[in-house]
């Protein structure tokens, strides 16, 4: 099974994307999916999230702004992202973790916030 990620772009400050992640095929014992992103030069980190039972997960410097959702029949998950700052410019990759089996990741998208 793999990850394809979706949505990237250049966008203005205050702009808005819509990234989308979707799995090949079924995922089982799935247990949450969700976005990290990486800027250069820093460390990745944690973005969203969403576990099996519908409840989110946000990094502050998000919260208000991004909105994760999930979709639990097609094993995807999209994560609406408002008031882009550029701060928030990065490489976004979804996973997909997994009861005992490794965590599954997408291919990275690039998400450039830039006037």
């Amino acid at each position: 099974v793999q990850l394809q990620a979706s949505g990237g772009g250049l966008v203005q400050p205050g702009g808005s994307l819509r990234l989308s992640c979707a799995a090949s095929g079924s995922i089982l014992s799935l247990t949450r999916m969700g976005w990290y992103r990486q800027a250069p030069g820093k460390q990745r980190e944690l973005v969203a999230s969403i576990i099996s039972g519908g409840s989110t997960h946000y990094v502050d410097s998000v919260k208000g702004r991004f909105t994760i959702s999930g979709d639990n029949a097609k094993n995807a998950v999209a994560l609406q992202m408002n008031n882009l700052k550029v701060e928030d410019t990065a490489v976004y990759y979804c996973y997909a973790a997994r009861s005992g089996s490794s965590t599954l990741w997408g291919q990275g998208t690039l998400v450039t916030v830039s006037s």
